[in-house]
């Protein structure tokens, strides 16, 4: 098992909507097959009016081979546009669900319970607010509701929108290990690493980096940033 190593990513996919201003979900579906991941956790996964159908279709992720977690309903991906899906060989769901966040904007980040070949491990998916107050407010929230879930270990990765790089989200959530921040957007000149994933005790990561190989810096205005992790 320690040697044993599973590669998750965090992807906000701007509801497939590339810089060229191009709807082209099997370009988006390019990138996150590139990745070599087992799970992805999306962001924009669902167009932005009622009854917010998904960007990129279940089929087209079902034909190639994910599985996901059916938190949408009425043709969504995903809950406020946040959405996990995994390669059905690497992982089994086991429970899933959703998290209310606070503040004015409406934000939501959604859980997944997955038996994968590291063992049990809990996965948020979250995309937080524009502003520090309201961010501050929701990963103090996030923390407060994954200890409530259990002993299972923990990884959170999403859009934190989180400009600063001098550890404000690990003073927020000291039982969590925020991967040292890298930057991922814009995705064409990336200067800001709003795009983040951090982990609890019980696991350890032995690389993590941003994917910008073609076509990614393109397909959205943000880049994926991804980890291996093992279990410790």
């Amino acid at each position: 098992m320690p040697d044993t190593s599973l590669r998750i990513a965090t992807y906000n996919i701007q509801k497939c909507v590339g810089m060229d201003l191009r709807r082209q979900p099997r370009r988006t579906l390019q990138v996150i097959s590139a990745l070599g991941a087992e799970v992805v956790l999306l962001q924009e996964a669902d167009k932005r009016l009622p009854p917010r159908p998904a960007a990129l279709p279940h089929f087209v992720l079902e034909e190639a081979g994910w599985e996901v977690a059916d938190l949408g309903g009425a043709g969504s991906l995903g809950w406020h546009g946040n959405a996990i899906v995994w390669r059905p060989d690497a992982a089994r769901l086991v429970d899933k669900g959703y998290i209310h966040l606070p503040g004015l904007e409406p934000r939501g980040a959604v859980w997944v319970a997955l038996e994968t070949t590291i063992g049990a491990v809990r996965f948020v998916g979250a995309h937080l607010g524009l502003t520090g107050r309201a961010r501050r407010a929701q990963v103090h929230h996030l923390m407060q509701e994954t200890e409530k879930m259990g002993d299972m270990p923990v990884v959170w990765g999403g859009d934190f929108n989180e400009w600063s790089r001098k550890g404000a989200l690990t003073h927020l959530a000291p039982d969590m290990r925020f991967l040292p921040p890298k930057a991922s957007f814009p995705s064409l000149r990336p200067l800001g690493a709003l795009d983040r994933i951090a982990h609890s005790a019980g696991l350890r990561v032995s690389g993590h980096g941003v994917f910008a190989e073609q076509p990614a810096h393109i397909a959205s205005d943000h880049l994926p940033v991804w980890a291996d992790l093992q279990r410790q």
